[in-house]
């Protein structure tokens, strides 16, 4: 665990921090990035043109300079090169659908001592009773995050010889479609809800993936699954469930499976102890506020999961992702 040197002015600087935060979403919700990408303007230029107050928009624009996110020359503002990579909506790696996403968890997480008090959560599941600006967010965020490790992963698992892959809980299809670009025998299935799928046919369209990617409607929980897979690629999902969840996840995962088949779950993971890496702690805390039971597990309990689920052969793979990220890998019995 890295070690943290705390003084009383590093713990106001973390007590405010989220002043940076909430400029970066104001910022990226207004879309202030995109029209200084294009071209410098000044304060009372971009305000006539977005229809919003001078006053505090400068204030705005003044934050996010200080931030360095805008340069500020003459009275004139302009994206920086990395805001112009990252935030401008035109971008290929515009990430502000993730950003929106965790606006949208600001107010849950201003209620963190109630979800704690009451053990529950207090917000609305994201998955289940979306505004349609959250469902959004949500989804393309996922797509923004899968962005940018899917090509990694694709690269370093090995699914030479498979031939059908199903991607659970899958969303817009990212993985999947890494998947086949790396792997060109393999054919895909999204399984996720239906309100998922105008956004999966979307992506898979734009990555000219609609011959080979196919998207099937249904609640992974209850089931049934489509079945006659060989490998099954399961990222993100089994931290919104509490243990039995995940054990009936993993178990209609398992029957979709051909025999040898191969299980990959992905999830921001836990040490022994539970109180590190850092990032997989405070995501627990995140599910408490939006799920009844669910949370971040450790590494002995994801094994424990599978092992349950009638899986064997279980091992981390030794694959280095951000954020605690890892992936476990186990396979079903011939």
């Amino acid at each position: 665990m890295e070690t943290i040197n705390w003084n009383p002015a590093e713990l106001l600087k973390l007590s405010g921090s989220y002043w940076g935060t909430c400029a970066l979403h104001a910022g990226v919700k207004l879309d202030l990035f995109s029209p200084l990408a294009a071209k410098p303007q000044t304060a009372p230029e971009l305000a006539a043109g977005l229809g919003i107050d001078e006053r505090g928009l400068t204030m705005l624009l003044d934050a996010l300079t200080a931030l360095q996110l805008l340069d500020k020359q003459g009275g004139c503002y302009a994206a920086t090169g990395f805001a112009t990579e990252f935030l401008d909506r035109s971008a290929p790696g515009y990430l502000g659908h993730i950003i929106l996403h965790h606006q949208h968890l600001v107010e849950s997480w201003s209620r963190l001592d109630e979800a704690v008090r009451e053990g529950a959560p207090v917000r609305n599941r994201v998955s289940h009773e979306p505004t349609d600006a959250e469902r959004e967010s949500f989804l393309l965020g996922m797509f923004n995050l899968a962005m940018l490790n899917a090509p990694k992963v694709a690269a370093q698992i090995d699914l030479a010889g498979r031939r059908r892959l199903l991607d659970l809980g899958g969303g817009p299809g990212t993985y999947s479609i890494h998947f086949c670009q790396h792997n060109p025998q393999l054919r895909a299935t999204i399984f996720d809800l239906p309100t998922t799928r105008p956004f999966a046919e979307a992506t898979l369209q734009r990555f000219s993936m609609a011959d080979r990617i196919d998207f099937s409607a249904g609640d992974f929980l209850a089931g049934p699954l489509p079945d006659g897979f060989d490998v099954a690629w399961l990222s993100h999902i089994l931290h919104g469930e509490g243990p039995h969840g995940c054990g009936k996840l993993l178990a209609n995962a398992v029957d979709a499976l051909e025999p040898d088949g191969l299980l990959l779950v992905q999830e921001f993971i836990l040490d022994e102890n539970r109180d590190s890496p850092l990032f997989p702690a405070l995501f627990s805390l995140n599910m408490l506020l939006g799920t009844p039971e669910g949370q971040a597990y450790s590494e002995p309990e994801l094994v424990g999961l599978m092992q349950q689920a009638g899986l064997s052969q279980i091992a981390r793979l030794a694959i280095e992702l951000p954020n605690g990220a890892g992936i476990m890998v186990g396979h079903k019995s011939l």
